[in-house]
């Protein structure tokens, strides 16, 4: 009984340092992180039953930055080991492009506590994962690496391949509906039975495991909520109607004094969409009744102009630039984003 008791008190006082670690960065934010700016006044030109929060173009980084994330974990893995990722500058990149993020916010508008809430769950679960993800990697999975040699077994090329695909199955799907069993199953059935074959699919089926049993979690909450919406309204000039029938999934909805309002898709779509439109001479006037949206860039550059936040790519060697532009100056930016030596990752809808 005394055993038991001892080791219950020293896993209780393991919790409540693990709750303090993830609730940190949180109150940083929120304590330290505010902006001082002010929404100016604007008067929106399409119909407000389809407006969306203008802070979250902001907002919906943080998402993002775990995409990305496990995009450099794959390109990581692909040459290298897992250990030779930097899982702690990860986490601590979520929470200091949060920081900027939240202080920018401020001259968009109040963020609704629903997102906010949002933003510190996926957080702190983020930063659970990669710090217990880390803590094996880098000891029982480092031991692993050492005992298997130079040469990779075939379950690391196999778990290099997973994460790539998951990496781009992430651009456009959320993470709860990849099929993990699947991917366990995988490596249970290409194990050769070496070593570090039956290490990789030991840990990684765990994981595996406990992923897909959180995600049919998630995805019971999602189904009692509702998904997000998977289209917005924008208002467009530099186009004719029939021309619009050349944009897959772009629906005409009517034509004012200010241009032609069209439905788009979101997500990863609405970035390869806009940046045709861009280079076809569309004009961007107005997005989902907001004037402001953040868009991602790539350069080899470590810092670039007007970025609220730039950080360096694991594995790639280049940076990534978070850069809040006006709606209206949007498609003159995209068209001259190589001039500016950046490559368009990502734009930031709502």
């Amino acid at each position: 009984m005394r055993f038991l008791l001892r080791w219950t008190k020293r896993l209780i006082l393991v919790l409540i340092l693990a709750g303090i670690a993830l609730a940190a960065p949180i109150l940083y934010v929120e304590t330290s992180c505010r902006g001082t700016g002010q929404p100016p006044a604007y008067t929106a030109l399409i119909d407000p039953a389809h407006h969306r929060a203008e802070t979250r173009t902001l907002m919906t980084y943080p998402e993002w930055h775990i995409v990305h994330a496990y995009e450099d974990y794959a390109e990581v893995l692909r040459t290298g080991d897992p250990h030779d990722y930097g899982f702690w500058s990860s986490i601590t990149g979520f929470w200091g492009s949060l920081c900027d993020l939240n202080r920018t916010a401020s001259a968009l508008g109040q963020v609704d506590g629903a997102t906010k809430q949002m933003v510190y769950v996926i957080g702190a679960s983020f930063s659970a994962e990669l710090a217990l993800k880390a803590a094996y990697e880098e000891t029982l999975g480092r031991l692993a690496t050492v005992l298997r040699g130079s040469q990779r077994a075939p379950l690391d090329d196999v778990s290099a391949q997973q994460a790539a695909a998951y990496a781009a199955f992430l651009q456009q799907v959320p993470w709860y509906k990849w099929p993990f069993a699947d991917d366990a199953q995988s490596l249970s059935d290409q194990n050769s039975g070496t070593l570090r074959d039956s290490e990789r699919a030991i840990a990684l089926g765990l994981e595996y495991g406990a992923k897909q049993a959180y995600a049919g979690v998630i995805e019971q909450a999602v189904a009692q909520v509702g998904a997000d919406e998977l289209t917005l309204r924008m208002i467009i000039t530099g186009a004719s109607a029939d021309s619009l029938s050349a944009y897959p999934g772009v629906k005409f909805i009517s034509e004012g004094p200010n241009g032609f309002e069209v439905e788009t898709p979101r997500y990863r779509t609405l970035t390869n969409l806009l940046a045709e439109m861009a280079s076809a001479g569309v004009e961007i006037v107005e997005i989902a009744g907001n004037d402001d949206i953040l868009f991602t860039a790539l350069s080899d550059q470590p810092t670039a102009p007007d970025a609220i936040f730039s950080a360096q790519r694991q594995g790639f060697g280049d940076y990534r630039h978070l850069i809040l532009v006006k709606v209206p100056d949007l498609s003159q930016r995209l068209r001259q984003i190589q001039g500016d030596n950046l490559t368009l990752e990502h734009i930031h809808d709502y």
